[in-house]
């Protein structure tokens, strides 16, 4: 007789939904434990009902302890009721127990032992042929090898576990999995294998009238469609999921749609939607004092206003950016921050600040061995010299640009740095190296067909040749 049983619970905040729009954790958590009542037993009876009622306890108490971001005491609480059920002998609580142990080893950030633990409820549900507790402990393992970014081990469990749905015959479950599935083929690169999955998954979500799901599919396809390239399907099935998240107030899916449509009108140069969709996720983020969210946002609308050369909002938005970056001590993003308002101050002839700004980005690129971050901080003091007439800064940084540029194999960072060094030596009277710098430009203008950076650098040759 099992008297330690679980249940997903049938309210809107437990559909399980993994993949694209809502990590699998947050359902598999949304669980009601269900204990049925029982007839007198005799004493001995009696004594082990009341540690299985311990364990059960236990089991709830570590669900609400972690719900409330208690995760040490969730920890205690489900070991406690893992050695009560190991004692019981147990094997189903056991086995529900080590999976709760993962989560509280995931949100404490130890994500070795959460597998472990994962692994061992997978081994102990094919041990007892338990096909629910089975796909449950493989749905943990998809999400935990999701956070490492290992895709191919994601798609090893989900079609495992999409098995075990298909046999259970749990719509609900199968087109969840059909979604991680596709979001894994997205990440590695395999968007017609993410649409053919995103296709199922929409198909059962409308079925089974699920709008949520449906709403997370249609994200998926806008997703998959827009590393595609294909911008007028990715908007078509964005707005779609947008229209359902609003539907159902999900305000995190509303603002995923809203990233993604700010994506693909920055693809196609429409900046002033790019604005307004950023907007509306700075307000969301601002609502759900969702302190790095806010940050993404501002970084968008900073980098938009660039593109329509408003200095002034560029400024605006990147101070507040980085105010975030530094309350948050996150680096790579304050970085980012300083930088845009390096090049906004250089666009506004305001040299002495762009100069301070950059640096100080350069100093956090070379810190986080980002290359390319250092690369745009060298470019900016290139420029901000080159326009003081300070030529040596000039051809000390942009020597330092193209190493980068050749590094990271940029052939158009690379042009551009030979040109703008070519430029800085014709300008100290060094006509030889000018023609040099200015051959290589072409040479590289050629292979990219670039035919207005070819007509400049062959101008700049006659010039270059003419004072030799």
């Amino acid at each position: 007789m099992k008297s330690f049983s679980l249940k997903l619970l049938k309210s809107s905040n437990c559909k399980v939904r993994s993949g694209f729009l809502f990590p699998l954790a947050f359902c598999v958590l949304s669980v009601a434990f269900y204990i049925p009542m029982h007839s007198p037993l005799p004493v001995s009876a009696q004594a082990t009902d009341a540690r299985q009622a311990e364990g059960d306890r236990l089991m709830k108490q570590g669900l609400q302890q972690y719900k409330t971001g208690q995760l040490r005491a969730a920890l205690n609480s489900w070991q406690q009721a893992l050695q009560i059920y190991r004692a019981l002998k147990n094997r189903q609580g056991e086995g529900w127990a080590l999976g709760f142990l993962g989560f509280a080893y995931d949100s404490l950030g130890n994500n070795a032992k959460a597998i472990e633990y994962r692994e061992q409820s997978l081994a102990l549900a094919r041990e007892i042929k338990d096909r629910q507790l089975e796909g449950a402990a493989l749905g943990t393992l998809e999400d935990a090898y999701r956070s490492l970014g290992n895709y191919a081990k994601v798609i090893e469990y989900s079609q495992q576990r999409l098995a075990i749905t298909r046999e259970l015959k749990d719509r609900q479950g199968e087109g969840a999995v059909l979604g991680t599935l596709g979001d894994a083929y997205r990440s590695l690169g395999h968007y017609a294998k993410a649409i053919e999955y995103a296709q199922q998954s929409l198909a059962i979500a409308r079925e089974l009238k699920d709008r949520q799901g449906e709403g997370a599919a249609l994200g998926n396809l806008g997703f998959a469609y827009l590393s595609l390239n294909n911008y007028a399907k990715a908007i078509e099935y964005t707005q779609q999921s947008l229209t359902i998240a609003r539907e159902l107030k999900d305000r995190k899916r509303e603002d995923l749609a809203l990233d993604i449509l700010g994506m693909a009108y920055r693809s196609l140069g429409n900046y002033a939607k790019v604005i307004e969709y950023a907007q509306q996720s700075l307000a969301i983020a601002r609502e759900l004092k969702d302190r790095q969210g806010e940050g993404k946002a501002l970084g968008i609308l900073g980098s938009a206003y660039h593109f329509l050369n408003n200095s002034a909002k560029v400024i605006e938005y990147s101070q507040q950016l980085l105010a975030i970056a530094r309350e948050l001590k996150d680096r790579e993003r304050e970085g980012w921050a300083l930088g845009s308002l390096g090049i906004a101050y250089r666009s506004l002839s305001d040299y002495a600040k762009a100069i301070e700004y950059a640096q100080q980005s350069l100093v956090i690129a070379r810190e986080l061995k980002d290359r390319k971050g250092e690369g745009v901080a060298l470019g900016i003091l290139g420029d901000a010299y080159r326009s003081l007439g300070n030529y040596a800064k000039v051809i000390e940084y942009l020597q330092q640009r193209l190493a980068i540029a050749r590094e990271l194999k940029d052939r158009h960072i690379e042009r551009l740095a030979l040109a703008n060094l070519g430029d800085a030596y014709y300008s100290v009277g060094n006509s030889a190296k000018a023609i040099e710098y200015g051959q290589q430009t072409l040479a590289i203008a050629r292979e990219i067909k670039d035919p207005q950076s070819e007509g400049v650098a062959l101008g700049n040759l006659g010039l270059a040749y003419r004072s030799v």
